[in-house]
């Protein structure tokens, strides 16, 4: 495989490190013609790269992939044994209704993340409460997400990468801490032995070496599963608690194998 800068002979490669890589768009050619040629890239570049067997992927992207459905985010950590908030994917508005009135507190979720613009300015979703009174049949289009609220008192988000874990408890006020990063503060924990062994067995579950998982801690000390990021942000952790994580993917991507 050749580059402008570099060479790679493909059977010699060790390590894949697979990090959000932004495909070509060919924004000079016709809206037809730049789909065609996008997947002509993504099919024989991406599939070229998919076909290798010898080296460690941190994470295969077909893997990546496998493990970002919620609803089996879910059903997996429910049998591992993690405790997983009530939840219900539904688009019968007289299901998404009953389920609010059963939990009281209840939030909606997005299943998959998308770019979103309202008059032209881009938006997100977040964890948000619902109330009953605001489902009606536009609930009937599509799937939605709603779980019961889990009376948290901090936020831990978890690197897993090679086996080895990192835990950062994350205090704010906030529903959903992603809303703003400078209300935040941070300390590093350690996990109790049943979620840290539960997490491991999650990623092979998956076939993944590495992975961002985002629980939560509830008054009585208790950890409740959200969802796996198998691609996620952790840069800024770093920067904040002085965990090595860098030097774990660096150790992972050197010897070309997960930890025994």
């Amino acid at each position: 495989m050749r580059t402008l800068s570099r060479t790679v002979d493909l059977d010699h490669v060790r390590a894949v490190y697979w990090r959000r890589p932004v495909w070509p768009d060919f924004p000079y050619l016709s809206d037809d013609d730049a789909r065609f040629a996008a997947a002509q890239v993504r099919y024989g570049l991406g599939g070229t790269l998919y076909a290798l067997e010898g080296p460690l992927w941190v994470n295969h992207p077909l893997r990546n992939a496998a493990a970002d459905y919620k609803p089996a985010q879910l059903a997996v950590a429910q049998r591992l044994g993690l405790a997983v908030p009530s939840t219900l994917v539904t688009n019968d508005p007289g299901e998404a209704r009953e389920f609010i009135a059963a939990h009281g507190q209840v939030l909606y979720k997005t299943l998959r993340w998308t770019s979103y613009k309202r008059d032209g300015v881009p938006v997100t979703g977040w964890a948000d409460p619902v109330t009953a009174a605001e489902i009606d049949d536009s609930v009937r289009v599509t799937p939605h997400l709603f779980q019961a609220r889990v009376d948290k008192a901090a936020d831990v988000r978890v690197l897993v990468v090679g086996g080895r874990a990192f835990p950062v408890r994350i205090d704010s006020e906030l529903l959903d801490w992603r809303k703003d990063y400078s209300a935040l503060s941070y300390s590093v924990v350690d996990l109790p032995d049943h979620v840290d062994k539960a997490l491991l067995a999650y990623l092979d579950r998956f076939g993944l070496v590495s992975g961002s998982f985002d629980l939560a801690v509830d008054r009585a000390g208790d950890y409740w599963w959200l969802e796996l990021n198998p691609n996620g942000q952790w840069g800024w952790l770093e920067e904040k608690t002085g965990l090595e994580m860098s030097a774990a993917f660096a150790d992972l991507l050197t010897r070309g194998e997960p930890a025994p």
